[in-house]
Order: C-alpha cells, then structure tokens, then sequence
C-alpha cells in the first residue's frame, strides 16, 4: 500500500507542479477528477496483480512443503525397513606348544562381517550374514569370504514362523549366536568348535514354533556333511557350506528350547543324517547328534554347561574310533559391574572317543572381560591344555578386542 500511496502523492505534486509552471495550461475540475480515477484504476489493477503473485507463492510453497513430506516419509520407510549391522574380533594369541616347544605368537583380525535385513512387510523379511575371515582372502592367502546367513522367514501364524535358504542351525549356545560381546574368552570353545561344529549353516527348510509358557520348537531339512575317512570323520571336516554342496543324503535337525524362568535356558537338540560321506564311502553310514545345553543368569552369576555327542555307524568310522565323538564343558561367570566380569571354563573333547587309546583333549581357561559399552568388549583369558601323547598342546594367554552394531 505505501508503493501505491507514494505513486499517488507523486502524480499530484507532478500536477501541482505543472500548475505552477504553465498556468495557461491548467486542467479543469472535470480534466482533474478524469486523471484521478484513472490513477485510482490503475492503483486497483496494480493491487489486484499483487494479491494473485501472492497467491501463487502461497501455493507452490504448500506444493514444495508436500513434496519435502513425501520424500522424508519415503526415506524413513526405506530406513526403518533395511538395516545394516555386523561384528568383528581381532586376536592376538601367545601360545606355546608343550612336547615341541613351538611358539605361535600371531595377531589376526579374525573376523569381519556384515549383515544386511529388509522387512517387506509385517509378515515377510530376509536377513543375510556376509563374513572375511583373517583379513584377506584370494588365492595362496589365508583367509576366506563366506556366505553365513541367506534366508526369507515369514510369520505363518501368531506362533508359527517359517524360513527359506542359508542358515544356522539350531544347535548348540554359540552358533546361532556368536557375536564377540555376548560370550567369554578370546576364542570360543573348543566342544562347540570340534565337536557341534560351530559356525555351522546349512542351505533348506525350517519351521519355528512357540506353545505353551516359554516353550519353543525349531525343525529343519537341511543339506548335510560331507566327511570321510581322511578327516578321521570330523564333523567340522564334512561342513559343505552349501557351496556346490553334494546333496545325496540330507540332514534333519529339531529343537526343543524352555525360557519359562527369567535368566533361565534349557534347550536339547537331535540331528539325522542317513550317510555322513554322502555315500561316497560304503563303510561309513548314518550319524545322529544329540546336544544339551543350559545358560542361567541370577544377579551379577552367570553359568553355561553343554554336552554334545555324535554317534557315527559303519564299520569305518568305528575302525578308527570315531563312531564315537563327544564333548562337554562348564563355565561359571561373574559379572561384578556392567563393565567387567571375570569367568572360568573347563572342557573335554574327543573325536575318537570309541577307540581303546588316550584321545581326549582337555583345556582349563579363566579370565575377564572388560565391557566398554554393551556394544565393544576387550577380552584376556590364560589357557592350559592336556593333549593325548603326541598331539599339540597350546599353553598360554589371548587378548582381544570385539564389536557388535
């Protein structure tokens, strides 16, 4: 309004001014009231213009700020439905072997891994694990990359879910979790590592269900091992990791888990597989494995106790003892802040347990854990082994680091 006021002030002080230097030219009353309503329209017009600029700003701005909206409500969908996560360990190992007084004195970034989730929908999600291991992988080097984990789960009912793919199967405490922050010492176990054997995935089929209080079930058709007689029949030695995996003879795993009790887990596990060399050997046969295992946690007491055996048939593995494999340990915690915890572990293993020699491993470990948040741990722990005549026996410390996002 004070652009048009001014614009009106001037044409009258142009008129008065044209007054003063031409009197013989001066309008009349009428020539003057003509000029002043053509100003007047000419105000309106320049007024009316102005309220529609207005009013298209007013609109492409609500237009901008909608978009702004959408895009932002995209890109929290997007994010709330992929995730990213992953863990990583570096170790650091000052070992001495008893009977040869070899020293492995060795740092390694042991693990590197990343997982990758989406959630399709309130029923639908996929979930992948992809892990390098010691670093570098390639020909000649000593690492390796792995695909872990690649399944679709969806949810059939309130208590029933089921998966498609690559997965970890349920068996044992650490190998369906493993990360560096949720157990004790640098290394696991040497029972889940031998004698399960942890990490252990296999490509199929699985079900998962929940009844009653605390009461949960897993089954799953799975590929199986693929061992032989050069691996002694190890179990760890038959893992296929579903890479061009021989797929003659399956395997089927089941579980039964109770979490009834706060802090409270009590769970058994039984798989069958019908030939462990995928028939590939006709004097070996079928194996079944049968695991238990607890995990209590009372106040700042913690205690896990597993117990695992394989019984292999044929004639082959019982000439060399291994149609008996077997191994148990016991570990009691202390957790005597958020911060630091201190734990002890005993352990026997034997994958030659049916022969009529020493074959049996055993190894004792205490140490701590020093949390610096729920997500990063650092790790110490002293180890003394009793190896059977002939074997390594690693005595010694570990220190590490771990992560977990």
């Amino acid at each position: 309004m004070n652009v048009f006021r001014s614009l009106f002030l001037s044409t009258c002080m142009l008129a008065i001014s044209s007054v003063a230097l031409a009197k013989d030219d001066l309008p009349t009353r009428e020539e003057m009231w003509k000029i002043i309503q053509q100003q007047q329209k000419q105000i309106e017009t320049l007024m009316s213009q102005q309220k529609s600029s207005d009013a298209k700003i007013d609109e492409t701005v609500s237009m901008v700020e909608a978009t702004a909206d959408v895009v932002d409500q995209q890109q929290t969908t997007r994010v709330s439905k992929t995730q990213v996560g992953g863990y990583g360990e570096l170790h650091y190992n000052n070992l001495k072997d008893k009977p040869s007084g070899t020293k492995k004195n060795e740092i390694d970034f042991h693990r590197f891994v990343l997982f990758f989730g989406h959630e399709f929908n309130e029923k639908t999600r996929f979930f992948s694990e992809m892990e390098l291991e010691h670093s570098i992988a390639g020909d000649g080097k000593k690492g390796e990359i792995e695909l872990e984990q690649a399944y679709i789960e969806h949810d059939i009912s309130t208590n029933l879910s089921g998966k498609a793919g690559l997965f970890m199967l349920p068996v044992g405490i650490l190998n369906e979790t493993h990360e560096p922050n949720t157990f004790y010492g640098v290394e696991r176990n040497q029972v889940e590592k031998n004698i399960i054997p942890t990490t252990w995935w296999a490509g199929g089929l699985g079900l998962t269900g929940k009844f009653a209080s605390g009461w949960s079930w897993d089954a799953t058709a799975t590929s199986g091992l693929k061992t032989s007689v050069d691996d002694k029949y190890k179990p760890r030695k038959g893992r296929q990791n579903v890479s061009e995996a021989v797929a003659n003879n399956g395997a089927f795993t089941g579980r039964l888990k109770w979490t009834g009790l706060p802090g409270l887990e009590l769970a058994a596990s039984l798989q069958y597989q019908d030939n462990i060399t995928q028939g590939e050997d006709p004097l070996a046969g079928a194996a079944t494995l049968a695991e238990t295992h607890l995990i209590l946690e009372r106040g700042a007491f913690g205690l896990r106790a597993l117990y695992a055996q394989w019984n292999l048939d044929g004639d082959g593995p019982a000439s060399i003892g291994a149609d008996k494999q077997l191994g148990w340990y016991i570990e009691p915690a202390w957790r005597i802040n958020q911060a630091f915890g201190l734990f002890a572990r005993y352990e026997q293993w034997d994958n030659t347990a049916g022969a009529q020699i020493d074959s049996q491993y055993t190894q004792s470990s205490i140490g701590a854990n020093y949390w610096l948040n729920e997500h990063v741990v650092f790790k110490f722990d002293l180890q003394d082994q009793n190896a059977p005549e002939g074997a390594k026996e690693l005595d010694g410390f570990n220190m590490g680091v771990g992560y977990q996002f």
